[in-house]
């Protein structure tokens, strides 16, 4: 599905796509998380005070719903394995499965919060993980523990790869792979000193990356084990993803967004492209459109944007928005069919916007 800014040539308006074609309202808390549903029908948006704000794809003010999901703050939030269903975590140790009709059902509950969520679906594999201290609890589709894994220290990231048959963990001194079917539990540990702080792993499974501490990514080349560092960034990376070809990393940290190339033996030994800046603000949230090359960005003032990274043209989706400190883009999504851009802010913005060709 193309997107509405292709053939555009002249300046746009930098609030015009929201204005013309988004539904914005206001959360209390924080928006922590955003995710859109695998049919793409269905937005969700979980807040620091445990609120979960679920409206349908066009976003009218009368269909947002209202769910009182944890019983403190919401830590994590994902898509389901049902085609219109969401996960939840929270510091109340539940995990919580929002359906179809917006019902709420309490997956599990624990005595350890429950930060991360991360599920997939392909084929007859359905599965749901979490990370809870320094297990991930691996879930059937319907909620049921199937296994648990341990790890000598605390998980900070959770990844499947594209087809369900590994899954990779973040955590103090490196990452950590697994088999998901294997019987025994023989982990390929990725070693590099220091505090690992979030993992993504390549689409075709040939390369993981993590963000660190110390204002920089780490990766791992999975079939020899080679080491890539990718530096010199002013702030630390919170967010950071591939391109659907796997061409591209792109990441937040700077006051552009960054993008490492994973072709032509990069991203060591061949420098960054750097995309949209904003001279002295830095981009905070990054996503990559789910069919093309076109990598959205949210900066610390409420700016949010879109590059085609081929030709380098920038969309705006709204400019800065809220007073300093408040306005922040902490939660950023594509629907998987590429139509619809999902954000939210520190102040609690939550907005919708419609890409699909009018």
């Amino acid at each position: 599905m193309s997107t509405t800014f292709a053939n555009r040539s002249a300046p746009v308006p930098v609030d015009e796509l929201l204005n013309s074609r988004g539904a914005v309202q206001q959360a209390e808390g924080f928006v922590v998380a955003c995710a859109i549903s695998r049919d793409s029908s269905r937005m969700a948006f979980a807040t620091g005070d445990g609120i979960v704000h679920v409206t349908p794809r066009r976003g009218q003010a009368e269909h947002w719903r209202r769910l009182e999901v944890h019983d403190g703050g919401a830590l994590a939030l994902a898509q389901d394995v049902t085609p219109q269903g969401f996960l939840t975590g929270g510091d109340d140790s539940r995990l919580c499965r929002i359906d179809a009709d917006d019902a709420v059902h309490e997956l599990s509950r624990g005595r350890r919060w429950v930060e991360h969520v991360a599920t997939v679906v392909d084929g007859r594999t359905a599965l749901i993980a979490t990370a809870v201290g320094k297990q991930v609890e691996l879930r059937d589709a319907d909620g049921t523990l199937a296994r648990t894994l341990d790890h000598d220290s605390t998980v900070s990231g959770v990844v499947f790869d594209a087809r369900g048959k590994r899954i990779a963990t973040s955590h103090y001194g490196g990452a950590t792979l697994r088999f998901v079917n294997t019987k025994s539990d023989a982990p390929r540990v990725l070693a590099w000193k220091g505090s690992h702080i979030g993992i993504a792993m390549h689409p075709n499974g040939d390369a993981l990356v993590t963000a660190m501490q110390e204002n920089e990514l780490h990766g791992w080349r999975l079939p020899d084990g080679h080491n890539m560092r990718m530096s010199g960034y002013p702030q630390k990376t919170q967010s950071f993803a591939f391109s659907r070809s796997g061409r591209w990393l792109a990441t937040s940290g700077a006051d552009v967004i960054v993008l490492w190339p994973f072709f032509g033996g990069g991203p060591m030994g061949k420098p960054p492209l750097e995309l949209a800046g904003i001279q002295g603000v830095v981009c905070t949230r990054v996503a990559f459109h789910p069919q093309h090359d076109i990598v959205a960005a949210g900066f610390v003032d409420g700016t949010v944007l879109m590059a085609d990274v081929a030709t380098k043209k920038v969309l705006p989706v709204c400019g800065p928005h809220g007073g300093e400190g408040h306005a922040a883009v902490t939660a950023l999504a594509y629907s998987p069919d590429g139509g619809c851009l999902a954000f939210g802010t520190e102040g609690g913005r939550m907005a919708v916007v419609d890409l699909t060709p009018k």
